[in-house]
């Protein structure tokens, strides 16, 4: 290169700086450019709320659905020679497609009985960090007969979409977080 090339005139600065001024200055399309800096944080929060929101009824549902079983169960519709284990998941999951996907996948289900509620009380339920479900004796199946003490605990496994709650939100592998529903109760004198 030329020194004179590296050299600029004073027009071309001053016609530069001139430019920068006026593209300052300038007010058309700032209502574009501000949108346009704020339209994905806006978004961002909106999805993030609306997620939350979702996540938040599907949990609270999934309550409702827990109590409505548990109520079935303590009146003696429900009984374990009336339902079986698989009976009783697809029957539940049946209430909860509203929310999730065909089949629940994530959906686990332990019902069982005691004869003291202080039994009832000791159950014990942790997650590991790969983000397992343990209870203690493992997941069951065993509706308790009339006057017993009954826990009906309900896990599901609920996918984090929204990239911005992932991290805050997720407490199970793969993006998920851990929605959890219990009911106790004892049974009605229900048997003839």
């Amino acid at each position: 290169m030329t020194e004179q090339t590296l050299i600029t005139s004073a027009p071309e600065r001053a016609a530069r700086r001139g430019l920068l001024r006026h593209f300052i200055k300038n007010r058309d399309g700032a209502t574009v450019v501000e949108f346009a800096l704020l339209a994905l944080p806006f978004s961002m929060l909106v999805f993030a709320i609306l997620e939350s929101c979702i996540s938040f009824a599907a949990e609270e549902y999934m309550q409702n659905v827990t109590d409505d079983f548990a109520r079935e169960f303590r009146t003696g519709i429900l009984r374990s020679d009336t339902y079986t284990q698989a009976q009783f998941r697809n029957a539940f999951c049946d209430e909860l497609e509203v929310f999730v996907g065909a089949g629940c996948p994530g959906l686990s289900i332990d019902l069982r009985h005691f004869d003291t509620f202080a039994e009832a009380a000791a159950l014990r339920t942790t997650v590991n960090s790969a983000g397992e479900i343990k209870l203690s004796g493992g997941f069951r199946y065993e509706p308790g007969p009339s006057q017993s003490k009954n826990v009906l605990r309900v896990f599901y496994a609920w996918p984090v979409l929204a990239n911005v709650l992932r991290k805050q939100m997720s407490t199970l592998k793969d993006n998920k977080t851990l929605h959890f529903a219990t009911a106790t109760w004892q049974n009605e004198p229900f048997d003839d």
